[in-house]
């Protein structure tokens, strides 16, 4: 049977010294509950970035252009990015176990129907009902596990979390481009069928709400449909606006502006809304306490740093280096793999660890895996792409372990479903931003690059001369007429001067990336120090 106690803090020595904590045991293992909410978090993971290489073959089935093709991605980033922060009320309203398996189940019908569909728009709305499913599940599985798992013990439990959203997204293209070259992107979806089933029938057997959440749900008040509308409004606009941004050229769009314009005012009405009304959507309060505020910038941080590096270098391997979209996604499998040896053992570090020195050394591993990808360049060969991300991701779990503790310093158990929501919004709109970010840079400074390079090709330079006189002779030799042989050396001498350009792009961007890190490697100290129990206290009766 489960078992419950109030443990009473004791200042100084427990873990969130202003507040009880209520002990509860669960009646199964909790590495068998772990296993079984990080099964189906695994599975959102994963599709938050599998569709991405299937794209162009997606658009030529519903006969839709690449781009219209992408509302695909942005639709489903909106409608999960509405569900992230309100997850908390929701699963306080009606129960957090039944908020989950209602999840799992809309994420898992909505899959196969996105794989039945016929035409763009079908498929896109069943995109936005799977977005709004894959929203609940990783709050929700965090929230879980927080309560599963005492304070000094939740690392291991992170860890294992950390696996499903960390690793996940830098193996979904691997697996998308390998499924859509040798079957059919419909498989995609149709993949999350069988684990969503069996995610459901180990969720109603071992899964359970512990006693304090019955209390917290009959004192729930009537949802605030205000604050929520506002709230969906700003979030989903905001998010079509990272999303968007670039591709319709920022502020030279209506769109955009108007998504801009609705996101901003909406966000300054919902915080008005929230803090004069009787039940808000969100506790604001929450972001008054220091490690909670600090642990939100952070994982916004890592957010950033993780998709905006899954983006950009298989988009080098791929619109420089000409690799094929399978072959740039082995390149990333190989951090993943690394993620998942070292994830464990940051697990059981940060029992022994201060969690502040971990992020703070997580953040100088993640400045100098980032400066390495600054050594870019035309000549680099596979594994040299391989050891980019390897490097790379050696910081992650030093970041994403205890941060996932810190989150949660300092706050009232009842607040750990709000907690979850929140955190996971987070590394979401971080996510945006990296990749708007990058895709904006890098654009951008390749023009930059060209206009530069483009002043020394002119027909008076003695070197442009001289090169495109010998490109002309050796496609002379090759039976090509005197005026295709001069014609073919000045496309391959602009050929060249762009792909330069796009190269020093790539470097610039990855500078920028690593001066922002760096300015972070301190943030760990601007928190609290959490105090565990030194040994555990007599159940109160």
């Amino acid at each position: 049977m489960a078992q419950s106690s109030v443990v009473p803090a004791a200042k100084g020595q427990d873990y969130d010294s202003e507040f009880h904590y209520e002990h509860w045991t669960p009646r199964f293992n909790p590495w068998v509950i772990t296993f079984t909410v990080t099964l189906a978090t695994f599975m959102e993971s994963l599709d938050s970035s599998i569709a991405n290489v299937a794209l162009p073959h997606i658009a030529g089935t519903v006969g839709a252009s690449y781009d219209e093709a992408t509302w695909i991605l942005t639709s489903y980033l909106v409608s999960n990015a509405i569900v992230l922060p309100i997850s908390g009320w929701i699963s306080n309203r009606i129960g957090r176990k039944r908020f989950y398996m209602i999840c799992v189940a809309l994420f898992t019908a909505s899959s196969f129907l996105c794989g039945l569909a016929t035409s763009l728009p079908m498929l896109i709305f069943f995109r936005v009902v799977q977005g709004m499913g894959g929203g609940g599940l990783q709050p929700s599985e965090r929230a879980i596990l927080a309560d599963t798992f005492p304070p000094e013990k939740r690392s291991m439990a992170f860890s294992l979390y950390g696996m499903a959203v960390v690793v996940a997204p830098a193996i979904g293209p691997t697996i998308g481009g390998w499924i859509t070259d040798n079957y059919t992107w419909r498989w995609i979806f149709f993949l999350n069928i069988p684990v969503g089933i069996i995610s459901l029938l180990l969720t109603s057997r071992i899964v359970e709400d512990p006693p304090y959440l019955k209390r917290v749900r009959k004192t729930v008040g009537s949802i605030d449909g205000i604050g929520l509308g506002l709230l969906a409004l700003s979030i989903g606009a905001l998010q079509i606006v990272l999303d968007k941004g670039q591709e319709d050229d920022w502020f030279g769009s209506r769109v955009i502006v108007t998504c801009a314009l609705l996101a901003g005012v909406g966000l300054i009405a919902f915080l008005y809304r929230e803090w004069t009304t009787k039940h808000p959507v969100i506790d604001l309060s929450l972001y008054r306490r220091r490690n909670f505020a600090m642990s939100q910038v952070v994982m916004l941080a890592v957010g950033a740093a993780l998709y905006s590096t899954t983006v950009m270098i298989p988009q080098f391997l791929q619109e420089v280096m000409g690799y094929t979209a399978t072959e740039a996604g082995m390149a990333l499998s190989a951090g993943a793999l690394v993620l998942i040896m070292l994830l464990p053992i940051v697990g059981y570090l940060g029992q022994k660890l201060d969690p502040r020195l971990m992020i703070t050394f997580g953040f100088c591993l993640l400045t100098f895996g980032i400066w390495r990808i600054g050594d870019l360049n035309l000549s680099i060969g596979f594994w040299n792409a391989v050891s980019w991300r390897v490097v790379m991701v050696l910081g992650m779990p030093f970041l994403f372990v205890p941060i996932s503790i810190m989150s949660y310093v300092g706050v009232p158990q009842e607040k750990n479903n709000e907690v979850s929501g929140l955190t996971a919004l987070a590394r979401n709109i971080g996510g945006s931003l990296g990749v708007s970010f990058i895709s904006t840079m890098l654009l951008r400074r390749a023009q930059t690059h060209q206009e530069v390079l483009s002043a020394h090709v002119y027909g008076a330079s003695t070197k442009y001369m001289s090169l495109k006189q010998g490109m002309s002779g050796a496609l002379h030799a090759r039976g090509y007429s005197s005026a295709d042989a001069a014609t073919g050396a000045a496309l391959r001498i602009y050929a060249m001067m762009r792909q330069q350009a796009t190269v020093l792009a790539y470097v610039d961007t990855v500078h920028i990336l690593v001066v922002m890190t760096a300015c972070l490697i301190p943030i760990g100290y601007l928190m609290k120090k959490p105090r565990f129990r030194s040994k555990p206290t007599e159940p109160i009766d």
